[in-house]
């Protein structure tokens, strides 16, 4: 009878289950579309040995974490202008689309949302 394991099969395969939930992450984390998909993902398994003083027994801790790749950064740009009859300071997003051009569903483009700027 061999009863030999893998150190990673150690604390009832508590360190198998947590490298499995760290790799979950890791994995959806690639499949989604707002990060990076040429960043590197990583999963760490730190294992430390703490020897007792008579060094007749060892206590063995493991941490096991990931590092996922951030979201990527959004951008846009505004156009930015003054009301000619109130004078108010205003900014509007510059979209792709025209204000009633239909759009892939067929409905109408809407216009972008115009930006209230206060100044202190």
């Amino acid at each position: 009878m061999n009863n030999e394991k893998s150190i990673v099969e150690m604390c009832r395969g508590g360190v198998l289950e947590r490298i499995d939930m760290e790799m979950a992450k890791v994995l959806q984390n690639i499949n989604d579309w707002n990060t990076d998909a040429k960043k590197a993902r990583t999963v760490t398994v730190k294992v430390t040995l703490r020897p007792s003083p008579d060094r007749e027994k060892v206590s063995v801790s493991y941490e096991v974490t990931s590092k996922l790749a951030p979201a990527t950064e959004l951008q846009t740009s505004l156009s930015l202008g003054t009301d000619s009859k109130t004078g108010e300071f205003y900014a509007v997003e510059n979209t792709p689309n025209l204000p009633g051009q239909m759009n892939m569903d067929g409905g109408e483009q809407e216009p972008p949302q115009v930006l209230k700027v206060k100044f202190c």
